[in-house]
């Protein structure tokens, strides 16, 4: 079959138990009884087990299989009979949500957790010509149905699921108010890397470092602007940074801001080193245009602040579909809060939360009841719902929380056949109630394995529905400096019309790659 074209084969995987897959969604956990997650958890699926991989049935029997949408079986004791209508599988109602054909689709594995039924499901794959280089794909997607990545030395995007590509590169002169001015090489910048969010007001934020020396200098911070208002790219030069990104990561800090000496703004942005925040929690830098950063001080892990209590209860805030694609990176470990201000869960090393408020003044924190936030790693979208995840062994726990914080639902993705989890990443969607969680894990007795699972209708259940093996699963690769093959971290976004877009490596490329997601349910209008 030519690349590009629809192909769905659904087989019926061999029976197995019922439901090996971690099933505590049903417990409402207040924060502050918490455990260890590992402990937690009751059950896990084995993305390994032979029954879940196994062969397929004939094509006669799939028709049959498919054709009893009505079918009805009959449980019961002591004589009753009570009828439960089988459910078809999720992939009869999926469709091919972008006709055009991609220049490299592959198919996919997917299961239907509950049936442990599979399908091969078409994704369009991207290498680092579009936005990445050696080691990593920095991803987001915006509201206007965007993919954009930041992994390489500019700003990439495509606004067609993939077709096409475009790419900022400087002018030679920097915008009028730029307080450090300086003129750059055009595309000589050097070996780069960079970091980007959208803004709620559809602006994109973003800036890229330049380490190496180059026609236009070495050590170079560049603010990267996408003015959604004006519709076009903006830029400044900045000095002094931190003295090694590698990789920061970027987050809004929602306005009106009134910052003093950092100037005023609709909204604030944050960067931060992710290797000097992390082990000497140096700072950031801190930007009320978009474009002139100054340092910005982080308060000692041990302080004493004093206390705030932060409403963030937002369920019946009605908030817009922008806060599907406010959430940062997950190692930025803050999220900005619809009232205004940001948010650090679990800042402090006795657990305590942090709170930048729309001055720009630190707090310690507490939700309305007083309580701290169960991980370093939560975000909303725009049902109102507070997200949270953790990791602990080869568990991944997802927590949600309707009520601001106070009590969570739980839900754990334990992965049998994985000596450690190597990255991982999530996004949310309110508007779709659609939960996409992205891991790599270690297989104890092979390579490394990229898996997603979705949970559709996640206010109703946290469980899963889909599972989805990424690529081959054939290569190992390794984070940080020195290692021969990189995958230096988790990446992925999710566009308006559901699809997942996900970074990935396997064998097929040297550099790591992404895919994005082509079969799916039809949450709103398919591209024509």
């Amino acid at each position: 079959m030519p690349r590009g074209l629809h192909r769905r084969h659904i087989r019926q995987t061999l029976p197995r138990e019922r439901s090996k897959y971690a099933r505590t969604h049903a417990s409402t956990m207040p924060e502050d009884e918490s455990s260890d997650i590992a402990a937690a958890s009751k059950g896990s699926i084995s993305l390994d087990d032979p029954k879940v991989k196994a062969g397929a049935i004939s094509l006669a029997g799939l028709i049959l299989i498919a054709s009893v949408v009505t079918a009805m079986s009959l449980i019961g004791s002591d004589g009753g009979a009570v009828a439960e209508e089988l459910r078809v599988p999720i992939f009869d109602k999926f469709s091919l949500i972008d006709a055009a054909p991609h220049e490299d689709a592959r198919n996919f594995s997917s299961i239907d957790i509950d049936l442990n039924q599979s399908a091969d499901l078409d994704w369009a794959v991207f290498g680092n010509e579009e936005g990445g280089n050696c080691c990593e794909h920095y991803l987001v997607t915006t509201k206007e149905g965007w993919i954009v990545n930041f992994g390489g030395e500019y700003p990439t995007w495509s606004e067609d699921r993939g077709h096409t590509w475009q790419e900022y590169i400087p002018s030679v002169f920097s915008q009028i108010g730029c307080r450090e001015w300086k003129p750059t090489a055009p595309g000589q910048e050097g070996l780069g890397e960079g970091s980007i969010v959208q803004a709620t007001n559809g602006d994109l934020i973003s800036m890229g470092w330049f380490p190496y020396p180059s026609t236009s200098g070495a050590d170079q911070f560049y603010a990267f602007l996408y003015d959604a208002e004006d519709e076009e790219w903006k830029w400044c030069f900045n000095r002094t940074p931190e003295p090694f990104y590698d990789r920061s990561w970027q987050v809004e800090v929602i306005g009106p801001i009134s910052g003093g000496l950092y100037g005023s703004g609709e909204y604030a942005t944050i960067v931060i080193s992710n290797f000097w925040h992390q082990v000497q929690n140096i700072g950031g830098q801190l930007s009320t245009d978009g474009l002139n950063y100054e340092y910005f001080g982080f308060p000692d892990r041990d302080s004493n602040l004093d206390e705030m209590e932060v409403d963030l209860n937002f369920v019946d805030a009605d908030l817009g579909p922008e806060w599907d694609f406010t959430k940062p990176h997950k190692e930025m470990r803050s999220f900005p809060v619809p009232s205004g201000g940001l948010y650090f869960p679990n800042y402090f090393v006795n657990g305590d939360d942090a709170y930048v408020d729309t001055s720009l003044n630190w707090w310690k924190a507490t939700t309305m009841g007083g309580n701290s936030l169960p991980t370093e790693y939560c975000a909303f979208d725009s049902s109102g719902a507070l997200h949270c995840l953790q990791a602990s062994g080869t568990t991944i726990q997802h927590m949600v929380s309707w009520d601001g914080g106070e009590n969570f639902t739980t839900e754990n993705y334990t992965h049998e056949m994985a000596s450690a989890i190597e990255e991982w990443e999530w996004h949310s969607q309110g508007e779709n109630d659609l939960f996409v969680l992205a891991v790599r894990y270690q297989d104890a007795s092979g390579p490394d394995k990229d898996v997603a699972y979705h949970a559709r209708e996640y206010s109703q259940s946290l469980s899963p529905d889909q599972l989805t093996w990424i690529g081959q699963g054939d290569l190992d690769s390794t984070s940080g400096a020195g290692q021969d093959i990189r995958f230096d971290f988790a990446s992925m976004g999710i566009l308006p019309d559901g699809g997942a877009v996900i970074a990935y490596h396997d064998s097929t490329d040297p550099d790591p790659l992404f895919g994005v997601e082509l079969v799916l349910p039809v949450y709103g209008p398919s591209l024509q």
